[in-house]
């Protein structure tokens, strides 16, 4: 049975392999699609064979379908550039995988938005004031002393 990684071992590994990724798409990569790419997260296994690059990209699915391409191509370039800053016995096996928490995230910003715009569309803006309190409630204060006393 192999020893299992410290959490915290395998928090920095995945931030490192997450910098080195990031950079070799910024930076090394003459693909002008690798611009749009973002890499969102790393998660590492505990026995540290392999791991998984969450990614994310600007546009729509046609530009994803171009990323995913990309990173196809340059799946093993990335993972020979990572392993030479890891300075690890064996070299994790990296995949990849989209990460469409961002798009979600900003769907539903968006619905949210709509419903707020349509709420103070509804809402008038020339109530009285006290209209918004409920009917048959007294707003004013008593200071009347209570019965009984």
């Amino acid at each position: 049975m192999l020893p299992m990684a410290n959490p915290r071992t395998l928090a920095k590994i995945a931030a490192r392999v997450q910098e080195r990724a990031a950079y070799c798409l910024q930076f090394e990569i003459k693909d002008p699609r690798s611009t749009f790419v973002t890499i969102t997260k790393v998660d590492m296994k505990e026995d540290l064979k392999s791991g998984t690059i969450f990614w994310s990209c600007l546009g729509d699915s046609a530009d994803r379908t171009k990323s995913t391409k990309m990173l196809e191509g340059a799946a093993g370039y990335i993972q020979r550039q990572v392993a030479r800053v890891l300075e690890l016995r064996s070299m994790p096996r990296l995949s990849w995988q989209y990460d469409d928490s961002i798009a979600k995230s900003a769907e539903l910003d968006q619905l949210i938005r709509s419903a707020r715009e349509r709420d103070e569309s509804i809402r008038p803006e020339d109530q009285p004031e006290g209209a918004d309190e409920p009917a048959g409630v007294d707003t004013e204060d008593e200071t009347s002393e209570p019965e009984g006393r």
